[in-house]
């Protein structure tokens, strides 16, 4: 079996002997035997990479202008630092922490005044009352955001995740479709028999007037006119659209820190609840920040990391703000133990997660897995920031299935030689390419290295990668070209994808960024 992919003009080779189960539909023969399979991954003939590489959108709108004599408003009056005002929609309740917050309810407009700073921005309400918000609750007026039944980057497999999971009649999304700059609205009945069925996808259409249909019958000159109708009537969909299903109010995003300006967290406003673990610095505890927010509690035994290093990392580690991160709130260091304040999620620990549920995941849920992660990674590469020690026991799992990266650039700080040398049981190196075993040098590269482990993870549903192989034998297989072999659920198509994270030159592995691209492409063929 040869299979082509093009992260190197070097050919890699994978030699593992292993029991392949091959089924011959013709003659409905099973047949399983034990094969040596050989794997050459060059540039030139990837499928995949061949492709071309889509972009997302902003929605198309038509407008109707009227020639009018009469002349245009003046400009809107420019903000604190000097742009322009813009008015925005809440998508999210917001309450006021702070007296320099300013509280928001989801669908009311409000005056954007600065955005000096990227996670809180001062805004106006109605009334004239001016504070600071987070930026990741508003939307601006006009954009498709606005709309709560609407999920930007969401793949088919994601959409039909969500619609499963509140499983209502009529309930429906509507989600960027893998053609260029359209949409798709994807709708969940009970009304057929066939359980493949319960959902169907439709492609909103433009005419050759530039109006919007879902059914040709029925046209409009905007989207969320075309959604309106429909939500009253079926008009050729398979049920009406009854039940909108986006994130405003179903999944509401961490903030940057619980207010503008504030990391440093005063330990009397914490209480503690009950212990969820113990974890590589100390015990985890589920707690309550001023007995409004759910938080998880980290205790950090004295010795076990460099603590002012720390310190003076955590108010640049609490801006890092993402949906596919464990957001990082802020840090009690004025007692000791020191206290680390995070996002909590209900699911818990990936790996756990996975090895709990263990042959219930469909290969699409699985993907959707990678996905979140890709995504979170995404923004840390971004940021140039390397996480380290990427692996499925560093992700959590919130309670709505989305998975969450956590304890990124943590090990910096770690102070056990077990876990920062190579040579120590402890050193991760199951998940670490060849430059980090051998000669400690971390990069995004080396992260994408961890991530193409993590996806076998994922998709052997939480096995441990090189199984019960020490660490020296796992350093001399991989220095030697040996990789892991492909999972059960994994595709041919999705084994490429993690195969290319790892190549031994971190040259030759792909970007992140890249990555994401691959896994949307590969969760719309699938």
């Amino acid at each position: 079996m040869k299979t082509r992919l093009d992260h190197s003009h070097e050919t890699a080779m994978i030699l593992s002997n292993h029991s392949i189960q091959s089924v011959f539909c013709c003659c409905c023969s099973v047949q399983k035997r034990e094969i040596t399979t050989q794997m050459s991954l060059e540039n030139e003939t990837s499928m995949m990479r061949n492709q071309s590489r889509y972009e997302i959108q902003t929605y198309p709108t038509t407008s109707h202008t009227s020639h009018s004599s009469k002349r245009k408003p003046p400009p809107p009056p420019p903000t604190e630092d000097g742009t322009e005002t813009v008015s925005v929609i809440a998508m999210y309740d917001f309450l006021a922490k702070e007296q320099t917050d300013l509280t928001l309810k989801q669908g009311e407009e409000y005056t954007i005044i600065h955005k000096q700073d990227q996670h809180w921005w001062k805004a106006r309400d109605k009334h004239g009352n001016e504070g600071f918000i987070p930026s990741n609750y508003v939307t601006e007026k006009n954009n498709m955001q606005a709309h709560q039944w609407y999920c930007k980057n969401l793949t088919r497999a994601k959409a039909e995740q969500l619609l499963r999971y509140e499983a209502k009649e009529g309930a429906f999304v509507v989600r960027d479709s893998s053609q260029l700059g359209s949409y798709t609205v994807s709708v969940y009945t009970k009304a057929v028999s066939s359980k493949d069925s319960a959902i169907r996808h439709y492609q909103i259409k433009q005419n050759s007037s530039g109006q919007f249909f879902l059914a040709e019958k029925h046209v409009f000159d905007s989207i969320p006119e075309v959604i309106h109708y429909h939500q009253h009537n079926a008009a050729g969909l398979i049920t009406r659209l009854r039940y909108p299903v986006g994130p405003m109010g179903k999944c509401v995003p961490a903030t940057a820190g619980f207010s503008h300006e504030k990391w440093e967290i005063n330990p009397s406003e914490l209480s503690f609840m009950k212990e969820l673990g113990s974890g590589q610095f100390g015990l985890v505890r589920l707690g309550k920040w001023r007995a409004l927010l759910k938080v998880a509690i980290k205790t950090i035994n004295e010795g076990s990391m460099s603590e002012e290093d720390f310190i003076e990392e955590a108010k640049v580690m609490t801006k890092m703000s993402h949906p596919k991160l464990v957001q990082l709130y802020g840090v009690c260091f004025k007692e000791r133990p020191i206290c680390i304040v995070t996002e909590f999620l209900e699911n818990g620990c990936l790996l756990n997660y996975l090895r709990q549920r263990t042959a219930t995941f469909h290969k699409d849920t699985l993907l959707a897995m990678c996905q979140d992660v890709c995504e979170g990674m995404e923004y840390l590469e971004s940021q140039n920031f390397i996480h380290r020690d990427l692996a499925a026991r560093n992700c959590l799992v919130s309670d709505k299935h989305v998975v969450k990266v956590c304890d990124f650039g943590m090990t910096r700080y770690v102070l056990d030689n077990q876990y920062i040398s190579s040579t120590g049981s402890k050193f991760p190196v199951k998940w670490s390419p060849p430059e980090v075993f051998h000669f400690n040098k971390y990069s995004n590269k080396s992260d994408v290295w961890s991530f193409g482990v993590l996806m076998w993870e994922i998709f052997t549903e939480g096995k441990t990668p090189f199984e019960n192989k020490p660490n020296p034998v796992v350093v001399e297989e991989i220095t030697q070209g040996q990789r892991l072999y492909r999972p059960h659920k994994a595709s041919l198509p999705v084994y490429e994808l993690m195969y290319c994270c790892w190549h031994e030159k971190p040259e030759g592995r792909p970007l992140f960024s890249e990555l994401l691209q691959d896994i949307k492409r590969i969760a719309e063929m699938e």
